[in-house]
């Protein structure tokens, strides 16, 4: 577990602990290997501990009664999934699932409490985390639920935009099937709205890589829903 010291001294909920917590957590971590498209957790089980993914790409969904699919995040190395539960002492609120063979580190809660009730100073990058993952929700729930596609979609280019310190190469990290189901769309759908983008100039797409063009218009286009042929 040694081998670990480092992908969990530089994850967003550990960044910065002194070195004697980082070897307390490698002390409760627990390494677990999926094969790709295995069901990690299931919305509804009790939420017994929350991993940091090591290797692959892991998505976080819920389904409809209907069976739909809604993705909700997507996962690389080095970030940590499945933490809510740790302080609610609740089950799952959503789906994970292996997209690729994958490697994570288990947390169990139980003892996981016990060393942050010992050393509160682990919490606080936790509650960091927690703060940013609620904003990001509050604004995919305000693009679905007010937004068209378009609008959607150039918000989500504009978030990974400023996520990413204002690179205006956009590298995307999953399939655009998985970005049509993250932005709550099908993928012909999507595959239409990224032409027309082009066609305005606001974007130049090749393969998974996303140059922004013009932000000034992906602004007006995410704010308001209508920019040039839109």
């Amino acid at each position: 577990m040694k081998s670990y010291f480092k992908l969990i001294a530089e994850t967003v909920l550990f960044d910065g602990l002194p070195e004697h917590h980082i070897n307390e957590l490698l002390n409760i971590a627990r390494e677990k290997e999926y094969n790709k498209n295995e069901l990690i957790f299931s919305e509804g089980d009790e939420g017994n501990g929350f991993y940091i993914n090591v290797e692959g790409m892991i998505k976080i969904f819920k389904l409809s009664a209907e069976g739909k699919e809604q993705i909700l995040h997507i996962f690389g190395p080095g970030e940590p999934f499945g933490e809510v539960p740790v302080f609610s002492g609740q089950t799952f609120p959503a789906n994970a699932e292996s997209l690729s063979k994958c490697r994570a580190l288990f947390f169990p809660r139980k003892s996981f409490i016990n060393l942050i009730t010992e050393n509160p100073s682990i919490a606080l990058n936790m509650l960091a985390v927690l703060s940013l993952r609620l904003r990001r929700f509050t604004i995919q729930v305000e693009n679905l639920s007010l937004k068209e596609v378009p609008g959607r979609l150039a918000a989500h280019l504009l978030m990974l935009f400023h996520e990413q310190e204002k690179t205006d190469i956009i590298n995307l990290n999953i399939s655009k099937s998985q970005l049509a189901s993250l932005l709550g769309t099908i993928p012909e759908t999507l595959s239409r709205i990224l032409r027309k983008m082009g066609d305005q100039s606001l974007i130049d797409v090749a393969g998974r890589k996303i140059k922004l063009l013009d932000i000034d218009g992906l602004e007006i286009l995410a704010q308001t829903g209508r920019v040039g042929g839109f």
